[in-house]
């Protein structure tokens, strides 16, 4: 099966749309679609698994307890597991289309 990461991107969304397209033992695999979405307030991301995320199109802000990362079309972070972190922004104008790995380290 083949698909396109950019394509059959909702137009209206109360919530970000998040897509798994591929999940293995130690792998996760998503699409998540944001349109001017932000975690709530207080809201801290604390992952059992590590995040490689890369923004495909669109913009975001993250937030970490040591700084901000700012992130356009082409930028990608790996953020480690449990290092604390929140949405600050996504583009409201257009949306914001992320590739998210999840993945264990076996070492």
């Amino acid at each position: 099966m083949s698909a396109n990461l950019l394509a059959d991107v909702p137009q209206q969304m109360p919530d970000e749309v998040v897509t798994t397209l591929l999940k293995a033992a130690d792998v996760r695999i998503e699409r998540i679609v944001s349109h001017g979405h932000a975690s709530p307030n207080g809201f801290w991301y604390d992952q059992d698994d590590h995040e490689w995320v890369v923004v495909l199109k669109g913009a975001a802000r993250l937030r970490f307890e040591d700084g901000v990362v700012q992130m356009t079309a082409g930028d990608f972070i790996n953020i480690a597991a449990h290092r604390k972190h929140r949405v600050e922004w996504t583009t409201p104008d257009v949306p914001t289309i992320w590739l998210a790995v999840h993945y264990r380290d076996k070492a």
